[in-house]
């Protein structure tokens, strides 16, 4: 029997969520990239399947974009049946500043996950200084989820040990789903 493929769902206002959520893609065999803007049924469909779902959005104020306050919103209609109860859950967001709050925002995505009754997947990529040879990696020292960071210009790139950051972090979603979802 063929498992349903891991989602992803995601918006992106410039593309840098985009580029985090193709990368983390990369080697997770079957996915689906689900973007929450232009959400079809057959995108809820898939994501009701799934036995993993990832979620992405930028950290705009805070928080992550309204846009996907509201996917999160139409998605909570899931609740009372707890739909998603036992799926594995991660997140990701992407901001121009190392900081820029987005603690805020991955917390947002794991409580609402939590409330769902999921199973929060957190990341483990162990960079630099903690091992110099590995300079890039996980940068921001998130382990609740990927945090990233844009070029600070309008051209929709990621820092490319971001990317990095995010094959690995693909990587162990993947061994989770086989493992447990």
């Amino acid at each position: 029997m063929t498992q349903a493929p891991i989602c992803i769902a995601y918006f992106s206002g410039f593309g840098h969520t985009t580029q985090i959520a193709k990368a983390l893609a990369t080697d997770m065999g079957q996915v689906r990239l689900v973007d929450v803007d232009g959400i079809t049924a057959e995108d809820w469909a898939a994501l009701d399947a799934a036995p993993t779902l990832v979620f992405g959005a930028p950290t705009y104020m805070g928080s992550t974009a309204a846009k996907f306050g509201l996917f999160l919103e139409e998605a909570a209609e899931r609740w009372m049946e707890q739909a998603w109860q036992d799926k594995l859950a991660a997140g990701f967001t992407v901001a121009t500043h190392p900081s820029g709050d987005k603690l805020a925002a991955l917390q947002r995505l794991s409580v609402f996950a939590a409330q769902m009754g999921m199973i929060w997947v957190g990341q483990t990529a162990i960079g630099a200084p903690v091992f110099p040879e590995r300079a890039g990696l996980n940068t921001d020292g998130s382990w609740l989820g990927l945090m990233a960071r844009d070029s600070g210009q309008d051209d929709g790139k990621v820092m490319s040990q971001d990317l990095e950051t995010a094959r690995i972090f693909g990587r162990r979603i993947r061994a989770a789903t086989e493992r447990w979802g």
